[in-house]
């Protein structure tokens, strides 16, 4: 799995059992990408020639292939032992309902680990008349849903997703969105005031800023927020243009603004969107609140969203399953047993999609 963050390649070794599955963590490895490739998919995202687009395409399946090849040594597992490889691939354009396209050359994964690829999951939802996202819900429901209670899984990723879970984990009944951004606009306003970082780690920026709050509230009137879902969004909406001009209305609204003070505003932003989104679109019941992602590493994010959610619960994923930056590799390792056994993906009522498809494609090994 690699998302929005573009921060490097998750990939997990998943173990099903039975037939709804049952799913195990055996092992975790995330292989970075280093400075020099990441500016360079950041460049293709703002659009670039066919020939680069196919050269990072091919690069990409190749950097996939060394996660899995990394994952394996370090769960001690030939690749002679695993059933298939399930790949999302590295998203360059999400317009929601319209197009969807990842990059990362499947044939290359087959090719050197030997095995069946799954790969390319958002399209058919989107052929179908959905959004393509999220699609992780359906793992939210067969995997991490509570016995006695509802449950909100909220990942905090490049965007930000919530899952609503009923007691049970009835996936028909379940409800989920993209909130808006999670860490991409954090990171894009840290990578763009300090060039030498690639974002606020421990959030020392943010902890020593002062956010332009009457700035976030003017923000939460975008017509994203305002609308209902089914919706999701990505870094064409909220990226790096989104970010620059985020410091550019900071710093008229307060010509002495620190970097600090506009990486705290970028954290309150996807503090309030998150909050906002939750209240404004899913149930108010006693469902707890479990965070995973890059941001649920980031103090100060965390601390302010507890404080906000208030009187929900805020949990860890960390705390109730395993590593939560695992979390949305394994949820893709679901989508590729289901792919493999003829079921369905996608959750409609998530989605919008015209209903139940079978996602992905499979390259044979």
């Amino acid at each position: 799995m690699s998302g929005t963050s573009l921060d490097g390649v998750d990939a997990a070794l998943v173990r099903f059992t039975g037939d709804r599955p049952e799913a195990s963590l055996v092992a975790f490895h995330t292989t970075a990408y280093d400075p020099a490739f990441r500016a360079q998919l950041l460049q293709l995202l703002g659009g670039g020639p066919a020939r680069d687009f196919a050269m990072v395409h091919v690069m990409l399946g190749h950097r996939f292939a060394d996660a899995v090849e990394a994952v394996l040594a370090r769960a001690g597992v030939g690749s002679d032992e695993v059933a298939f490889v399930a790949s999302h691939g590295q998203t360059v354009w999400h317009e929601p309902g319209r197009a969807t396209l990842q990059l990362g050359d499947p044939a290359v994964i087959a090719e050197r680990i030997g095995v069946p690829v799954v790969s390319d999951f958002r399209s058919r939802d989107v052929a179908a008349g959905g959004q393509g996202a999220p699609l992780v819900p359906i793992a939210d429901a067969r995997l991490f849903a509570a016995i006695d209670r509802p449950r909100i899984l909220l990942n905090i990723g490049g965007m930000a997703n919530v899952t609503w879970v009923p007691a049970g984990g009835a996936v028909d009944a379940v409800r989920a969105f993209d909130t808006g951004p999670g860490v991409a606009v954090m990171d894009a306003v840290v990578r763009q005031l300090r060039p030498g970082l690639s974002c606020d780690l421990d959030g020392k920026l943010a902890a020593a800023g002062h956010p332009e709050d009457a700035l976030v509230q003017a923000l939460l009137g975008d017509p994203f927020f305002a609308g209902p879902p089914p919706k999701s969004t990505g870094r064409e909406t909220f990226g790096e243009a989104f970010a620059a001009g985020l410091v550019r209305e900071i710093q008229v609204r307060r010509p002495n603004a620190s970097t600090e003070d506009c990486v705290a505003t970028a954290v309150a932003l996807t503090v309030a969107t998150i909050a906002d989104q939750i209240t404004r679109w899913l149930p108010e019941d006693d469902a707890e609140v479990v965070v995973s992602g890059g941001g649920a590493r980031h103090p100060v994010l965390v601390t302010r969203l507890r404080d906000v959610l208030a009187p929900r619960a805020l949990r860890s994923f960390d705390e109730l399953f395993f590593d939560g930056d695992a979390k949305e590799a394994v949820a893709f390792a679901l989508l590729g047993w289901l792919t493999l056994h003829g079921r369905a993906g996608n959750v409609p009522g998530a989605t919008g999609a015209a209903g139940q498809r079978v996602l992905g494609r499979v390259t044979p090994a």
